[in-house]
């Protein structure tokens, strides 16, 4: 009677152990990146190490990164190989973790790297990611390349998929492609031709309001606009 009882409270001891027992497996999101003492967090970075030691990783919605993983459980050191990146000739991460947050460590050119990541559920959202769509020009102030200053004007700004934009106005329609900034919310308008020179704007969002601000310009432009699933009749 007395060995059938240790066996039980071993085995629920040992799964006790197993349960709380911190693995890589799942989803995470990079919180933070500082090299030395400078920051540079990335946007809704993410990676997924899965159990048959496969990785993918990405910004927001997009994955642009697979490969495999493999983790050291004597020293703890993390190895990360992409399949379609470049060889990582640094030395492999040094990593602490406990059920829900990870800290990574190395030595880069001299320099310390610190990576915080917090396990999630769901893929995070970028800037990039809520900038798709279609937009209508709800408030304008300031005078810019594009938009009217006028009130209730059609004037609305089509982000794509595919990295291109369309902005209509009553004067036609604009074509070009966009950049959005991999650690800042700032997306980069590149017109084609060369009616309209490039330019930057702060992206800034309230549930279905989207707000531009125009950067390097000595007076304050801004473009409030409003999502649409239509596009207006100008």
């Amino acid at each position: 009677m007395n060995k059938n009882y240790l066996l039980v409270l071993l085995g629920i001891t040992f799964l006790f152990s197993c349960e709380n027992n911190p693995t890589i497996e799942g989803l995470w999101i990079v919180k933070s990146v500082t090299v030395g003492e400078e920051e540079m967090t990335p946007n809704g970075r993410w990676m997924r190490f899965n159990s048959d030691f496969t990785q993918e990783s990405g910004n927001g919605w997009f994955q642009h990164s697979t490969g495999e993983w493999s983790l050291e459980p004597d020293n703890h050191e993390l190895t990360v190989i992409n399949e379609n990146g470049l060889d990582d000739l640094n030395e492999p991460f040094k990593v602490k973790m406990s059920n829900n947050e990870m800290i990574w460590e190395r030595m880069e050119e001299g320099l310390i790297v610190i990576v915080k990541l917090e396990r999630i559920i769901q893929l995070p959202t970028t800037s990039g990611d809520k900038l798709l769509g279609l937009w209508k020009l709800d408030e304008s102030v300031g005078t810019d390349n594009y938009f009217s200053t006028s009130m209730g004007t059609n004037d609305y700004l089509f982000f794509r998929w595919d990295k291109r934009f369309v902005i209509g106005t009553e004067n036609g329609k604009v074509h070009g492609v966009y950049n959005v900034h991999g650690h800042k919310p700032e997306v980069e308008l590149i017109p084609y031709g060369e009616q309209f020179e490039r330019d930057f704007w702060i992206i800034d969002f309230d549930e279905n309001t989207l707000k531009l601000k125009l950067l390097n310009t000595d007076s304050i432009v801004s473009r409030n606009f409003i999502r649409i699933h239509q596009f207006p009749q100008n």
